[in-house]
Order: C-alpha cells, then structure tokens, then sequence
C-alpha cells in the first residue's frame, strides 16, 4: 500500500467490504486516468479472484470493437484463469454463464472477487450487455455471500445511468459507489515527493493548471528536468506523450467525441461560460433531451461544472469548461501542427503565458474550496459559492467577481485570485476597482450582509496604504492544505 498515495478513506471501504459477510456489488467510476485501476489493485492486491477489462470501443485504426470482439476478448480472460476450452460464448447471457461455473467450481468458501474493469465499453450496441449483467447478478451473484463484484468505468454518465441510477432489473443493487476524484494539491505534491521529482510549491501549481491532479499524468515528469523542459517534452516535442491526449479522452469515453468536443470548444472560448440556449444557438444544435444529455455526462465526468451566476435564477444556469488538460490543450496545443519542440521555455515568460496564468489559477482555486475555507476559519460554516457579474451601460462600469463564498453567518467572502511571483501590490488604481467591485456588489446584497474583501494569492500581501482593504488573505501555501 505504500505505492498509493492519498485515497485512504476509499481503501479502508474497500477492505471492509471485502471483509463483510455478505455479496457486495461495487461501482468504481471518474475521470479517464484518476486512478480507478491502480485503486482497485492496490487496495485488493492478491485478492482478486478473476479479472477482466473490456476492449476499448475504438481501436487505433478507427474499428469499432463490436459484440464478436467484447465476447473473445472475455472468453480469453476465462481461459487465462484456469476455465477449460470450450466454444466462445455467442452471448453475454453465455458470457456470465460461463464465469458463474467457473467461480462455482473453485468456490472453497472463501472470498471470491470479481474485478470488471472499464465496464461500459463492453456494452456495445443492441449486446444485450446490461440485461446480462442483471441476470448474473440478480440470479446467483447476489445469493453468493462470499462474492464480491467490483466494475469499474471512465465512461461516468454510464455508470450513473446503466448502474448507480438504474430502473430496471439493478435497481438498487448497487452496494457501494466510489467516484475516484483528481488529487489535491497536496496530494499532487506526495506524488511528486514519491517519484523524486523536484518541485517548488509555485511550480507544483503551475503543473496542475496544464494537467490537474490526475496520477497518470503527474508519472510522466522527469525528475532530471524543470517544469518547462517536462511541458516542452509532454506537450510540444515529436510525438510528445500529452499530444494526443486530449481526442483520446473523449473517443474512449464518449460514443459520441466530435459532439462532446464541440461543446468543450465552445466553452474555452468564454471564461465565464455559457447558457444552455447559447450553447443550441452557438453550435445549431437540436433542443431537447440529447442537449441535456450531452451536458450532463460531460459534468459527470467532471469536464464542466454547471453553477447559477449570484442573483440569477436556474433559468440563467451557466455551463463552464474547468479541466485543465483541456484548457491548456486547447490554448496551446491545438491547431498548432508546427509546433516549436522548445515552445514553452521561450514563451513562459510573454504577456500571453503570464494572462493565462492568471486565469488559469483562479480555476484552480475553485477547485480547491475547502481549502480556502480552511484557511478562512470558516470550514464548518455553512456556505455556496458562486459567481456575480454586472453588465455594464453607459451609467455605470461593468463588473464581475469569479468567487463569492455566501456564508450562513450573513458574512460573503468577495475572492480575488491573484497568481504572482512575489508578495502581491495593491496599487492605486487597483485599489479604485476593489472599491467599485465591493460597491456593486452591496447594491445585489441583503442589507444585513457583510462583504470581506478577501485576496488569494501564491505568497502574501505587500502592506502599503491600499493594502488594509483585504479584510483576510490567503496564500498558496493554504492551498494544500490536506
């Protein structure tokens, strides 16, 4: 268990459940490289009975892996595990069949495990898949009270719709749900303590704001190099590893990826995202359900989060592309056939790199809340988070403030994000726009409410005669926060 970082409260479920007395049906489920597999065979290491991952739906020359190909492919598993050759099956209804005998002709009475790793890419089209599935588990599994079925999936709106928010025959079959989440900043910085990758705190952020906290992606950094040589190298060089990354996400995860990108392109294009209607105008898409559809696996799969601007009704729900790889890739990567192999060591310090840093930090920051609340004091405080914006005319100055922490207390944390490279300076100027931002922003309050300027920064105010307008500040430090 050493080689595991963080996930301890999903390692100590997973060890219970194995020693609980009774059948238990397990869904492991996120992002595309999160860690699901490495999790499941770690937590469960020479405890895993029989195992099997499904074949990818698409392979490298663009065919599809239909029923013929799913059904060898698990057939292959059982003979690996000691089943006797037999005819493949023509079924999954055979399929399970077939793994019931086997699991019935070792059983000695001690724990059996079951592990199906990237499950839904064995339902294909018109496979009877999930009805198979039920029969296996409704009909004999679940009266095994020494087995437990571990399925595992990147494809999340699957799981949830097929699994965990089923109406037919799996309907609350499901024992226990894990959705595996990307690692924290303090998490990112075991990782890299673990690999002997030398990083500074302030490099450490950078990296997550081009690939987020995702462990098969933090392996790729070389120790031997900085920051900008790994971007270069993952990013940028000949046949750099990252490169293709981006279109492998959602061709493994969607069954339709040219849609879903479209939708994620669209959204990189506005920091502060879309509304569902501009989205249908913007793409020509059809209104109705497929919309609706395409949104939410992409937020279950934690591409895009869904939030009310401050003062807004649902009708005004805003959509917002927050994965990191995708904003970087799509910033810098793509459309960009000639790339220079050096690209990022010779741009890192140009007002463009400099911009997208800032912005780039302020979505980390959201994603770090609790966190924040933390260093805030304020982490049993109940609270939402939001966004608020004022458009501008020709009376009044636009404004817009990307965090507002709305507390139980009557008090809202008014959040600027600021990524420097030294004590950050309110100037004169600046110290003008805080003013007018804090003045709007009373106007859409409750009169009783109290707005604390709040500053998160990488390393600390600089006091000057602005500097007393923060009523708190928080630095990167704080952010990882365990």
């Amino acid at each position: 268990m050493s080689n595991l970082i963080g996930r301890n409260s999903e390692i100590s479920q997973l060890k219970s459940l194995y020693n609980s007395n009774k059948s238990q049906f397990v869904a492991v489920y996120g992002r595309r490289r999160v860690g699901k597999t490495f999790l499941i065979d770690e937590a469960l290491k020479g405890k895993i009975t029989f195992r099997h991952a499904g074949l990818s739906p698409v392979d490298e020359s663009g065919k599809f892996n239909m029923l013929k190909d799913q059904l060898k492919h698990f057939y292959n598993s059982l003979l690996l595990h000691g089943v006797k050759k037999k005819k493949c099956p023509a079924s999954w209804q055979e399929a399970f069949f077939m793994l019931e005998q086997h699991l019935r002709s070792i059983d000695d009475g001690s724990r059996q495990v079951v592990f199906i790793d990237e499950l839904p890419w064995m339902d294909t089209a018109r496979s009877g898949f999930v009805t198979a599935l039920e029969g296996y588990w409704n009909s004999w599994a679940c009266h095994r009270s020494n087995l437990m079925l571990v399925v595992c999936g990147s494809a999340t709106s699957w799981m949830q719709d097929n699994l965990i928010n089923n109406h037919g025959g799996l309907y609350g079959r499901i024992t226990y749900e894990i959705k595996l989440s990307p690692f924290t900043l303090a998490e990112c910085e075991a990782f890299y303590k673990s690999a002997q990758v030398r990083f500074s705190r302030y490099d450490i952020v950078q990296s997550y704001m081009m690939v987020g906290g995702i462990p098969f992606y933090l392996g790729y950094f070389d120790h031997t190099l900085s920051l900008s040589q790994n971007i270069n190298k993952l990013f940028f060089e000949k046949n750099a590893r990252l490169r293709g990354e981006y279109d492998r996400l959602f061709s493994s995860v969607f069954s339709n990826p040219d849609e879903m990108k479209s939708i994620i392109e669209m959204l990189s294009t506005r920091r502060s995202g879309y509304t569902r209607a501009e989205l249908v105008s913007s793409l020509k898409l059809k209104p109705g359900g497929a919309v609706t559809k395409a949104l939410n696996s992409l937020i279950a799969s934690d591409f895009i989060v869904k939030y009310v601007p401050h003062g807004y009704n649902e009708r005004s729900a805003r959509y917002k592309l927050v994965d990191p790889l995708c904003l970087f890739y799509l910033r810098y990567v793509k459309g960009n056939a000639e790339l220079n192999p050096e690209f990022w060591t010779h741009n890192e310090l140009t007002q463009s790199v400099i911009s997208w840093r800032g912005f780039a930090f302020e979505e980390l920051c959201l994603g770090h809340i609790k966190q924040i609340k933390a260093a805030l004091g304020i982490a049993g405080v109940l609270s939402t988070q939001s966004a608020w914006s004022l458009r501008g005319s020709d009376d009044v100055e636009g404004s817009q403030i990307d965090l507002l922490i709305k507390r139980a207390d009557n008090v809202v944390n008014m959040c600027e994000m600021k990524f420097y490279n030294d004590d950050f300076t309110v100037t004169k100027s600046y110290d003008r726009t805080l003013v007018r931002r804090e003045n709007a922003l009373a106007q859409s309050l409750k009169r009783h409410t109290t707005i604390h300027p709040t500053l998160i920064t990488t390393y600390g105010l600089k006091h000057n005669e602005y500097s007393g307008n923060f009523v708190s500040v928080v630095t990167m430090d704080d952010l990882f926060r365990e």
